[in-house]
């Protein structure tokens, strides 16, 4: 029997990774108790809870038996030996990185609680999530004492639950109004996130319509069928000819909420079928969900019952229950006579109408026409509705046909949860967006973004005026963040703002860090003094493309600047406005030093970028998101490195919506590194905006570059939405087979590459590559050498790295440029480890690298679980790019035990910058990169270790 995880090392074990297809690691007994003596607690478990009672429809999933087999013990951790002598230095962990890591599965048990019949307590709350980036539906919770219930889970709601201190652990069931990466997006990782917590991992209940299934078999290539048993779908499945249900279907009903679901599927008139715009899937299909409280029951009136007769005593009571009792005199008493008339439970709908092809149907649901007033389908169960939550967009909302709908319910309350253009300046994730201000205030340079924008209505619409004469037909509000309107207790219904957080501004932000740090007042122009002091002045100004996603970067001083370029200019004049200006500084770069690489100190600003779009590991947290790079080619497009959930909401927080809309539409080439969670579940959502704001114009499947796991869920997940893309896998890339592809005649086969190395035959890796590849797909090779050549690059390769089966990292190089002067100079070269322990194959990979991206998960006195895990050390990672005369070292993907800066040794950084989320690096600001970290270092001088709140279990992936 393996040994136990020691209580310890217990918040180490990885949250998305946990549960990866393959067998799970656990650690060897030498490794555990030869550093950590801590014993492991007992598990318990709760005895006498009854499970929830659900009347709707039975889960058609059940636990195999039998499903676990026996597994041999591993050996172990590895470290030297088994071929490739140059790699006889390496420690690692073997078996996980083959992808046969071994551990106890768990249960993944519902978590049973008792109803409270009463419930004192109850409301429902809208989750901002997506309010300020508009890239993801909001959630709404539903709350009651023993039970919550989650409506949607789109992508930033883990984040958004630990900034907001909502517990995820007490969620009991999870609904969707649609199936789709908007409202979807965030399950995957909320799914392994609590399969990772306590001894025996938790599960909940998610119910959707029957597209359901094609989400639920696309996330089974990499998350196994345990987490997703209690998966539930309801109604008939997608097809031509399908109607749904008329009816609606009862999903929950219980002491305390009765929980129905309607249908509603768009209907298209022949000249909307025919429009390039119209492509049904099954996602199309939405959901309108009813949720009824149980009825009060009328107060026991005492002053009744001594009129008939009755003392005070044991008769109240069998009253109050119910019971009819005997007076002295012989008369029966019925509990109707001495109780006050029931309260009708309070009810709540929530409305998903996502078009106006919605509309129709909605309008004719006749499970609806209960709750109408005044309508001639109305019967004695009519029933008033409290409150009604929309979360269509205003474009639907607003039109007059919906609003003449919403006349209908009479007097309920209704709040307009759908994306609306007033929230985009209230950013969500406050605690995100206070960091960004203030490494905005300290360094415009690197971090262009302060965390606000102003919204620009679309096509000149007055948002205020457009506001006063839309819901003047009924009693509306906007939602806002933590809106909520509350159910229980009766005298408290109706809506409650005291929970919508405090608005604040970036100068309020400023003010407070100048507060509390005053000698960070000068920080701003030290900076500034040594970035202006390295500006070239010779610099040649270079064409702009159309599609060149300007970056507008405030920190240039107009008084500093302004002689210089009046000198190049030959002008004595003034400029006409702040654009010429700016076009006039923006190819500005440092000038660099005899050891600059030629690429830099001949770079243009428009030669390549790099955003760091999420730099932490394992699960979203407070400050930083998981793994996601933006590298900007501007004029040529630009590529993602990694994309993890969120990724597209960070993209418009660091571009404003209409920037990453451009960056999106501009993508040459998505690479995926490996199969772990955390870096692919945010690739969906972009792929599905991609689809959509192309759909129309000529253009090509976009290259999609990964592990050949991660393309059964692509094509899985491609029967809901159109994901536009066209996939290659990573070993199709390794350095031969694309020099092979660009005719360069490659002199050693992708076999041979590997020769010498631990992923050699007879060498400890040698199971790495037994699984043979997909078959070589010349399309899409010629796909990949199209988008080198449009994207400038002269060549893009893969190169097997040690974290877990078929990991990967990169590496980018531009193709030269001739100077001014006829000299040729060589291009940038861009190296990404992905997620590795230190790996002789990537530091060949980097030999001279212009840049190297390197993952740290671990401060170095954690060096026995980075081995453990498959990651590195921040001293490790810095090692591999020394020994590869990297030019400059970027570290990235940190524990999130770390929440704002990781642990670091000073006397290691003289080259070396670390990453934080939404920081663009210039590929002309190199020179000076690391001279910026002493003064960041002053932001978090009292919190350079700060633990998370309890409510994120650490873990490491």
């Amino acid at each position: 029997m393996p040994p136990q995880v020691p209580s310890s090392l217990r918040r180490l074990l990885p949250l998305s990774q946990t549960l990866a297809p393959a067998p799970l690691l656990y650690l060897s007994r030498r490794l555990f108790f030869s550093s950590v003596s801590a014993p492991r607690p007992p598990f318990t478990r709760a005895a006498g809870i009854r499970p929830l009672v659900c009347r709707g429809q039975a889960s058609r999933h059940h636990l195999r038996p039998g499903s676990s087999t026996a597994r041999k013990e591993p050996e172990g951790m590895a470290s030297g030996g088994g071929g490739g002598g140059k790699d006889a230095g390496v420690a690692f962990n073997k078996m996980r990185a083959e992808g046969r890591d071994v551990r106890k599965d768990r249960s993944m048990e519902l978590k049973n609680r008792r109803a409270n019949p009463i419930s004192t307590t109850s409301y429902v709350q809208i989750l901002g999530t997506g309010m300020d980036t508009q890239d993801t539906a909001p959630s709404i919770l539903l709350f009651f004492d023993k039970q919550r219930f989650i409506f949607n889970a789109g992508e930033g709601l883990q984040r958004f639950c630990t900034e907001h201190k909502i517990k995820l652990s007490k969620i009991d069931h999870i609904f969707f109004t649609r199936v789709c990466s908007e409202t979807a997006g965030g399950l995957p990782g909320l799914v392994l996130t609590l399969a990772g917590m306590g001894d025996e991992g938790m599960s909940v209940n998610i119910w959707g319509p029957s597209d359901l299934d094609f989400l639920a078999g696309a996330m089974k290539s990499f998350i196994p069928n345990r987490a997703m048993l209690h998966t539930h779908s309801f109604g008939v499945e997608h097809s031509a000819s399908s109607s749904q249900p008329t009816e609606a279907t009862v999903i929950i009903d219980d002491e305390v909420v009765r929980i129905s679901a309607m249908f509603v599927k768009p209907r298209y008139n022949n000249e909307a079928r025919n429009s390039t715009d119209i492509n049904s899937k099954p996602g199309d299909t939405a959901i309108v969900y009813s949720c009824e409280l149980a009825e009060i029951k009328g107060k026991f009136d005492p002053h009744k019952a001594q009129a008939l007769g009755l003392e005070r005593g044991p008769k109240y009571r069998e009253l109050q229950l119910g019971n009819s009792v005997k007076t002295e005199a012989g008369r029966m008493v019925h509990p109707n006579e001495v109780l006050n008339p029931p309260i009708p439970g309070p009810i709540v709908l929530l409305v998903d109408c996502p078009t106006q092809y919605h509309m129709h149907e909605l309008f004719l649901l006749q499970s609806l026409s209960r709750f109408y007033e005044d309508s001639s389908c109305q019967t004695e169960n009519a029933k008033k509705v409290n409150c009604i939550i929309h979360l269509g967009p205003s474009s639907v909302t607003n039109t007059v046909d919906y609003q003449n709908w919403m006349k209908s319910f009479g007097t309920t309350q209704h709040i307009m949860a759908g994306h609306e253009n007033k929230n985009m300046e209230v950013p969500i994730l406050k605690g995100s967006a206070r960091i960004s201000s203030r490494l905005n205030f300290v360094c415009p340079q690197l971090f262009p973004s302060s965390g606000f924008w102003p919204v620009e209505p679309a096509n000149g619409i007055d948002l205020e005026k457009n506001k006063s004469t839309s819901f003047q037909a009924c009693e509306s509000v906007t939602a806002a963040n933590l809106l909520k309107f509350r159910l229980r207790p009766y005298a408290q219904l109706g809506l409650d703002r005291a929970s919508i957080p405090s608005l604040f501004s970036y100068e309020e932000i400023v003010d407070e860090l100048i507060s509390e740090i005053p000698e960070i007042k000068e920080v701003p122009e030290q900076i500034s003094k040594f970035w202006q002091s390295s500006v070239d002045q010779k610099n040649a100004l270079a064409p702009a493309g159309k599609h060149m996603l300007m970056v507008e970067e405030p920190w240039i001083s107009k008084d500093s600047c302004l002689p210089d370029i009046l000198d190049e200019q030959g002008n004595s004049g003034k400029f006409q406005d702040d654009s010429s200006l700016r076009e006039s500084v923006w190819r500005k770069r440092p000038k660099g030093n005899s050891e600059t690489p030629c690429c830099v100190e001949n770079a243009t600003r428009e030669d390549m970028e790099i955003t760091f779009l999420g730099t932490g590991s394992s699960q979203p947290s407070k400050y930083r998101n998981v793994s996601s790079i933006y590298i900007n080619l501007f004029a040529r497009g630009g590529m993602l490195l990694d994309c993890g959930e969120g990724t597209l909401g960070q993209l418009k927080r660091r571009f404003g919506v209409s920037g990453a809309d451009e960056a999106v539409k501009n993508l040459r080439c998505i690479w995926i590194s490996h199969i772990h969670a955390d870096h692919h579940t945010g690739l969906a959502r972009v792929l599905a905006l991609r689809s959509k704001l192309l759909n129309g114009v000529p253009h090509k499947p976009l290259l999609v570059i990964g592990p050949k796991q991660l393309l059964r869920f692509l094509n899985a997940y491609s029967t809901l939405e159109d994901l536009d893309m066209q996939f290659l896998d990573c070993r199709q890339t390794l350095k031969p087979s694309v020099e092979e592809l660009l005719g360069d005649n490659a002199t050693e086969s992708a076999t041979t590459q590997l020769e010498n190395t631990m992923f050699a035959p007879g060498s400890r890796m040698e199971n790495y590559n037994k699984k043979p590849s997909s078959p070589k797909d010349t399309t899409a090779l010629a796909n990949l050498k199209e988008v080198l050549h449009e994207s400038g690059l002269e060549i893009l390769y893969s190169v097997p790295v040690v974290h877990c089966a078929q990991a990967f990292g990169v590496v980018l190089r531009a193709k030269e440029k001739v100077s001014s002067a006829g000299k040729a100079i060589p291009g940038w070269k861009v190296v990404y480890s992905g997620d590795t322990r230190p790996c002789p194959a990537l530091v060949d990979a980097s030999r001279d690298a212009t840049v190297l991206i390197h993952e740290a998960t671990f401060e170095d006195s954690m060096k026995d679980e980075a081995i453990a895990r498959n990651h590195s050390t921040t001293k490790e990672a810095i090692a591999v790019g020394t020994s590869a005369g990297a030019y400059r070292i970027i570290l990235t993907h940190f524990s999130q035990r770390y929440p704002k800066i990781p642990v670091f040794d000073e006397e290691d950084m003289h080259k070396t910058c670390i990453a934080f989320d939404l920081m663009s690096v210039n590929l002309a600001d190199l020179p000076v990169l690391p001279k910026v970290l002493p003064h960041l270092k002053l932001l978090f001088k009292d919190e350079m270790v700060v633990e998370e709140s309890d409510e994120v279990l650490e873990a490491v992936v």
